[in-house]
This record gives C-alpha cells, structure tokens and sequence, in this order.
C-alpha cells in the first residue's frame, strides 16, 4: 500500500464516530457548529461561541434545584424549534420538569420526553446515540470514567447535545467531556466557573439573570 493511500485510510479511520479523541476539540467545539447560550458573555467565554452542537457538557453544582436549568433554557427553547423534530430528553430529573414553566420559556413541550431510570447513564448513552435527540439532559447518581467516555461518543455518533449534572464533589474526578463548568447560585445570577474549557476563557464568569435594562427595577 502507497503512502498515500494509507494515509487516506488513517484519516477515514479517524473521522469514524466511535474514535474517542482525547486531545482533540474539533469534534466539541466548531465556529460553525456551536449553538448560543442565549448570554453573550458566556458565550464569548465558550470555545466557538457556545455550546458544542454535538457534545458532552459536565455542569457540577453544590445542590440540584439551585438555577442551574437557567443557564441552559435559551440554548434548549431554539433546539426545540428545529426541523425536523426531536427530542428533549430528562433523564432521572430530581424534580418534575413543569411544563407551563417550559412552555413560558419558549420549549415545545410536545418534543419533551422524560425518563425515569435507575440506570441514567446507559438511558442517556441510548438516547444521546439514538439520532432521535436533539439534547439529553441527566442526573446520574454516579459516573465511571469509562462511562463518560462512552457518552462523549455517543454525543458524536447521534450529533446530540448532552448535559450531565454532577455534584460538586466531582470536580476532582478527570473526564473526557468537552466543557466542565462548576454553577454556584447568587442572589440575583450565578457565578460560571471553568474547570475544562480547551480554546476558551478561565477562571470564573458572573452572570445576572436580570435584563440590562431591569437592573434598576429589582
């Protein structure tokens, strides 16, 4: 075999969506393939400007419940707009998505799907994978590295948008998801901080849930 013709091969290999590339953000993070977080300054934080179209996102936080979903609504209402249609899939939620909420916020709520499991993170391997799923969110109770893996691929071969809360304590675990944000609640926002972000900002990011414009009526 040609040098060059092994080399075409070497790259058709690499291109095949169970290759798990460690090193290797492009498959996480494209300009052209990100979708806005709906806040200009997180996205100017994010590698391409948002977050990852296909992708798997770790957010680790002190306590489930705390406005952690607020970071996610804007970037979750315009999935659910798209054509052709599919799911928004919960994965074990600790807590009841309320659908009048979802539908104020601009969510479709005919395209939510919600599973209740004792086994989160194999449910969301199958629905991230599946090409039925525009994002799946899931609170698993644990995570094995190896597990993480296997979802950051699936994230590739369904071209699905995933989010995996965690408490706070993972923070010292190593994964291989594309983004690893820690949320910590504030009394009118959050403060977003970086643990993995490869091409994008560090440190920490304050966020205001108030408009611009309201900031002198609250």
């Amino acid at each position: 075999m040609s040098s060059q013709a092994s080399d075409h091969s070497l790259l058709d290999l690499l291109q095949h969506p169970a290759i798990w590339r460690g090193r290797s953000h492009a498959a996480c993070h494209a300009a052209s393939n990100t979708l806005s977080t709906g806040y200009p300054a997180l996205d100017d934080c994010l590698p391409g400007g948002g977050w990852p179209r296909a992708g798997l996102v770790e957010i680790l936080t002190p306590r489930y419940g705390a406005g952690e979903l607020r970071l996610l609504v804007p970037a979750l209402a315009k999935l659910t707009q798209l054509a052709p249609p599919r799911w928004l899939a919960w994965i074990a939620p600790p807590f009841e998505p309320f659908a009048p909420a979802l539908a104020q916020s601009g969510m479709a709520i005919e395209r939510q799907l919600v599973v209740r499991t004792e086994t989160a993170l194999w449910a969301m391997e199958q629905a991230l994978g599946s090409g039925a799923c525009d994002a799946a969110l899931a609170w698993p109770r644990r995570a094995q590295v190896r597990s993480l893996r296997r979802l950051q691929i699936a994230t590739e071969r369904g071209r699905t948008l995933g989010f995996l809360f965690r408490e706070l304590t993972s923070a010292r675990e190593s994964s291989p998801a594309c983004l690893r944000l820690v949320f910590e609640p504030q009394p009118l926002g959050a403060r977003v901080t970086f643990l993995k972000s490869r091409g994008g900002a560090r440190g920490s990011l304050d966020l205001s849930w108030i408009p611009e414009g309201n900031r002198g009526l609250a």
